[in-house]
Order: C-alpha cells, then sequence, then structure tokens
C-alpha cells in the first residue's frame, strides 16, 4: 500500500493567502528570518560555533539593514523601533566576533546605519 503525499498547495492558492497579509506584516517576517538566520550564523544560538560563519552573517545583516533602511517610511514606529533595536545587537555582535574588526562605518549594514561601537 503506497501513501499519497499531501498535495501541495497550488500558486493560485498561495496568492490568494498573501493577498490576505498586509505588507507591514511581510516586511517585519522578512527582517525576523533575517534577524534569526544572522544570529545562528553568527554563533549566537545554543549550538553556538557549529553554524558560526561570519561571512553568511555579514550577508545577512547588511540586508537586513537595508530592508530596514528601504521600509523605514513604510513601516510604522512600533515595528521598526524593535527591529533597528535587534539589528544594533547583531551589528556589535558581529563587530565582537570578528577577529580582526571592521573600521567603525565598513561593518555589515553601516553603509545604512551610520558607524556602530561595541
Amino acid at each position: 500500500m503506497s501513501e499519497t503525499p499531501p498535495e501541495s498547495p497550488g500558486f493560485d492558492a498561495m496568492a490568494r493567502d498573501i493577498a490576505e497579509v498586509p505588507a507591514v506584516e511581510v516586511i517585519v517576517t522578512v527582517a525576523v528570518n533575517l534577524m534569526s538566520a544572522a544570529a545562528v550564523k553568527l554563533g549566537l544560538t545554543e549550538e553556538g560555533e557549529k553554524h558560526k560563519d561570519l561571512d553568511e552573517a555579514r550577508k545577512l545583516v547588511h540586508a537586513l539593514a537595508g530592508l530596514l533602511d528601504a521600509t523605514a517610511t513604510e513601516i510604522s514606529s512600533f515595528h521598526a523601533a524593535p527591529l533597528r533595536d535587534g539589528l544594533k545587537s547583531l551589528q556589535v555582535a558581529f563587530r565582537e566576533a570578528s577577529l580582526v574588526p571592521d573600521e567603525p562605518g565598513q561593518g555589515p549594514g553601516e553603509k545604512y546605519t551610520g558607524p556602530v561601537y561595541g
């Protein structure tokens, strides 16, 4: 007896579902996913060093900073403030994890946020 895999939702169904989600919620969800991935790549999870990859972390933190910069006027400060705080924490963690820290203003995302000292 073979089991049939559950049907995956079709494109139309997924498009209908996403159409009901406010843009601010999509932006915040993407930002939180970038933050989570960056934290893993910075070694800030329980398994720490196992997943640490500063090159990957740099890309994720930079992408998060760009997203927050681009959407600053689109999302309320209610949503933006904790995301900016999280970004700064990741930038400081990156600086602390680097064997040779970037010059102030040259770290991941600092193009958008300005220099981060930690």
